[in-house]
C-alpha cells in the first residue's frame, strides 16, 4: 500500500464508505440555465448558509468553482461569481467538520503562491482543506485579462499542470525545493508553514490525458457522461488506468437532485425549470465550449445535458425513487461518492438529509450530523439573497 493509500481525508470513502458533498452555487444560476428557479445569487450570504446547513445535516464536504467569466443570457448566468479561496476561507472559520475543496487554475497561479494559500486554509481548517486543480479553462475566460497561453494546447496544459503539482507537493513537504521544468521553475524556493496534512487533490478532466494526469496526480476524479452507461465506461476506463499505476484513485459525479413528494410533482417542477430555459445563456456556453471542442472534436457531456438546461445529470422523484437512483448509480459506476447539486438549496438539502440520507448511511456508512442545526436555520435567509 502507498503512502497516498494510506492517507486518511476525513472522508467516508478513507474506510470504505461513500462521500456526500455540495457544489457549492458560487457563480449566479446555479447549474440550470433557467429563469424559473429559485433564484441564486452567487452571493456570501447564500454560500455561507449552504455550508451550514450541510455541515448540520451530516454531508462530508463542499467544493466551489473558481469562474472568471459567465454565460450572459437574459439571466446573466454565471456573470457574477465568487472567488473560490476566499470564500473557503471565510467557510473554513466558521465550521467544524465539514471538509472544503477549493479551486485553483494552474494557468493563473504560481505554484509556490498557491502552496502557502493551501497552508494557510489547511490552518483556519484545522486540516479539513482540499484543492481542486483545473489545468485547462476556456480562451475567452483567461484571455480577456490576458492570461490564454497561445502555444500552450490540451495535453500541454496537463504537462503544466503536472509540474505545478509537484512543486506544490514538493513545497508542502520539504525544507526548499529546486525544480526546473518546461513550464515551471523554483530556485532554493522555501514555504513555511506546511500544512498539517497534504491536502485532499481533485480534478476533473475526462480525455486520456486528463485521466492520466488525475491518476499519476490526484486523490479523485469527477467523471459524467451523457448517461450511466457512458459514466460506467468511463468508471471503468479510469480505473484500469489506475490499477495499472498501482495507486488508488477516488471516482466521483455530480448530480442534480429534485425531490417532492411524488414523483408527479417532482416532474412538474422538472417541467417548470425546463419552461424557463435560458437559450441566450446556452449559446454562451457553447461559444465558451467552441460549439463543439475543437480539441477532441466532438461535443462534450456537459453541452449535450445543457440543451435541457441542466449543467449535471437529474435525479428527481419522491425520494424512494431519488435514493434507487443515486444507489443505481453509485454501484453500476463503481464511484466513491456524489456531489450534490440543488435548484432550491434550502429545501433540497432538507429533504435529502431526513429522507435519502439516512438510507445511504444505512448501507455504506459514513458521518452523522452536527447538532448545530439551529445555527444553520439561524442563517438562511439566503432565499432573499441577504444575510
Amino acid at each position: 500500500m502507498t503512502q497516498d493509500e494510506r492517507q486518511q481525508f476525513g472522508v467516508p470513502s478513507d474506510g470504505g464508505g461513500k462521500d456526500f458533498g455540495v457544489f457549492l452555487p458560487v457563480a449566479n444560476g446555479g447549474w440550470i440555465l433557467s429563469d424559473t428557479t429559485p433564484p441564486l445569487h452567487g452571493s456570501y450570504a447564500q454560500n455561507r448558509a449552504i455550508t451550514l446547513q450541510a455541515e448540520a445535516l451530516g454531508l462530508d464536504f463542499a467544493m466551489s468553482m473558481a469562474k472568471f467569466r459567465g454565460y450572459g443570457g437574459r439571466t446573466q448566468h454565471w456573470d457574477t461569481s465568487l472567488d473560490s479561496l476566499v470564500l473557503m476561507s471565510a467557510l473554513a472559520a466558521q465550521t467544524r467538520r465539514i471538509q472544503l475543496w477549493t479551486t485553483f487554475h494552474t494557468l493563473l497561479h504560481n505554484p509556490a503562491v498557491a502552496a502557502k494559500m493551501m497552508a494557510t486554509l489547511d490552518q483556519v481548517s484545522d486540516g479539513r482543506a482540499g484543492i481542486n486543480v483545473v489545468p485547462g479553462a476556456y480562451r475567452d475566460e483567461f484571455a480577456q485579462m490576458g492570461a490564454w497561453p497561445e502555444t500552450i494546447g490540451h495535453d500541454a496544459r496537463y504537462d503544466l499542470a503536472t509540474e505545478w503539482v509537484t512543486a506544490v507537493r514538493s513545497l508542502w513537504g520539504r525544507d526548499a525545493v529546486d525544480f526546473k521544468g518546461q513550464y515551471v521553475t523554483l530556485n532554493d524556493c522555501r514555504s513555511s508553514p506546511r500544512p498539517s496534512r497534504r491536502p485532499f487533490i481533485v480534478a476533473a478532466g475526462m480525455s486520456e490525458r486528463g485521466m492520466r494526469f488525475s491518476v499519476e496526480q490526484t486523490d479523485a476524479l469527477f467523471i459524467g457522461g451523457r448517461d450511466l452507461a457512458e459514466t460506467v465506461a468511463i468508471s471503468a476506463r479510469a480505473r484500469a488506468l489506475a490499477r495499472a499505476a498501482g495507486r488508488r484513485l477516488r471516482l466521483y459525479a455530480m448530480l442534480t437532485l429534485v425531490i417532492d413528494d411524488s414523483d408527479a410533482a417532482a416532474t412538474a417542477r422538472l417541467s417548470r425549470f425546463q419552461a424557463g430555459f435560458d437559450r441566450e445563456a446556452f449559446a454562451g456556453l457553447m461559444r465558451s465550449y467552441g460549439v463543439l471542442d475543437a480539441e477532441t472534436g466532438q461535443e462534450n457531456a456537459l453541452t449535450d445535458r445543457a440543451r435541457s438546461g441542466f449543467m449535471t445529470p437529474v435525479a428527481a422523484g419522491h425520494p424512494q425513487t431519488v435514493t434507487r437512483r443515486i444507489i443505481e448509480m453509485i454501484e453500476a459506476a463503481q464511484l466513491d461518492g456524489i456531489m450534490l447539486v440543488f435548484a432550491d438549496y434550502q429545501d433540497g438539502l432538507a429533504r435529502f438529509a431526513s429522507s435519502v440520507l439516512p438510507a445511504l448511511r444505512s448501507r455504506w456508512g459514513g458521518a452523522p450530523a452536527l447538532d448545530r442545526t439551529g445555527d444553520a436555520m439561524e442563517s438562511l435567509s439566503y432565499r432573499n439573497g441577504v444575510a
